[in-house]
């Protein structure tokens, strides 16, 4: 299985890039194209040539302050367009950037196209709850969404987490402000009737202190709230542990406690870790695409890897294609489904 890896997204990059390259070709099994300036990605691999490890040079790099949809269309010679372009072409089997989301979703639409009868792609990411894993569909992608968008977002999640996580049959939950059928504004009342005759494991709504509790194992709702959980999710996990170490070093008995529960601490961190889980599925595009953060190190490059190689082998756009009754043929993306 070979991946392409944008290796000028992220904020570390190219260093952070190349160093989880190489720590992926060590611990699984796949070859990694690093997509990018050659002279700049070569500064920081080791000398003579290493098993499974290729580079593509691309000239063009498009930035976080660009705007997605005339960066992707100006800068043909880019990162991430000539990366799409391989898995396209069927070169690679997957496409992984730290880069600008809204470019790395226009540049798969344009490219790669979406799954026939995606109305809009979606992008899905999956964190820690006290169950196990639950998926937040979508995160950022489509700010307005009608109910078939969002019933469509339910449908590519749950193939995601029974494909990628062996979860059978997965809770569907309908995020809202209660857990009425009444509950909500009016597209949320909406996409509620049309989940209840989907055929899915729909649970019914969901508030926003059940999504850690792992009430649902999908959590359906448009991107602008849920892009606004998962930065909350995050502010709140640093907040947190920050906290935690004001209070413990406060006090010099607090501190002998805090030396006893050091590592508790440290497995509840490592827990709520985002590069432990890597990146999130970009779903509904006809090919493997994975967006990981911005500020990812190499233990997230490496993980962001290991989650596409099992996208990759768990074939999630035949599955989601078959899902919604589609060929896995892509169509050409709505004009307003296209960022920027």
């Amino acid at each position: 299985m070979r991946i392409a890896l944008d290796a000028m997204g992220g904020d570390f990059a190219p260093l952070e890039v190349v160093k989880g390259a190489l720590d992926a070709l060590r611990e699984f099994d796949l070859e990694v194209v690093l997509v990018g300036q050659e002279e700049r990605i070569r500064k920081f691999l080791p000398h003579g040539d290493i098993r499974g490890l290729y580079v593509q040079d691309a000239r063009e790099v498009i930035e976080m302050g660009d705007s997605p949809a005339m960066a992707v269309r100006a800068k043909k010679d880019s990162s991430l367009v000539v990366g799409m372009g391989l898995v396209k072409q069927g070169d690679c089997q997957a496409f992984l950037s730290a880069g600008n989301t809204g470019a790395v979703m226009a540049s798969a639409l344009f490219v790669l196209g979406r799954i026939r009868r995606v109305e809009r792609p979606a992008i899905g990411g999956v964190f820690p709850t006290l169950q196990g894993r639950s998926m937040v569909i979508d995160m950022g992608a489509n700010v307005d969404c009608r109910p078939v968008h969002l019933v469509q977002f339910a449908h590519m999640g749950s193939v995601y987490m029974e494909k990628v996580f062996g979860m059978p049959n997965p809770r569907v939950g309908l995020l809202s402000n209660g857990e009425e059928k009444s509950k909500g504004n009016q597209v949320t009342v909406q996409t509620h009737g049309l989940l209840e005759s989907s055929g899915l494991n729909f649970i019914g709504n969901i508030e926003g202190k059940d999504i850690l509790r792992g009430v649902a194992d999908v959590v359906v709702t448009d991107g602008f709230v849920g892009n606004i959980v998962v930065k909350l999710g995050e502010g709140l996990s640093e907040t947190l542990f920050r906290l935690m170490r004001q209070v413990m070093t406060s006090k010099p008995h607090f501190g002998i406690a805090a030396m006893v529960l050091e590592p508790a601490f440290q497995q509840v961190a490592r827990y709520l870790d985002y590069t432990e889980h890597g990146g999130a599925p970009l779903l509904g595009v006809n090919g493997v695409v994975i967006i990981t953060h911005g500020r990812c190190n190499a233990k997230a490059v490496k993980n962001a890897l290991g989650l596409a190689r099992n996208a990759v082998e768990q074939d999630i756009v035949g599955a989601i294609a078959s899902g919604l009754g589609s060929p896995t043929d892509s169509q050409s993306p709505e004009r307003d489904a296209v960022p920027g």
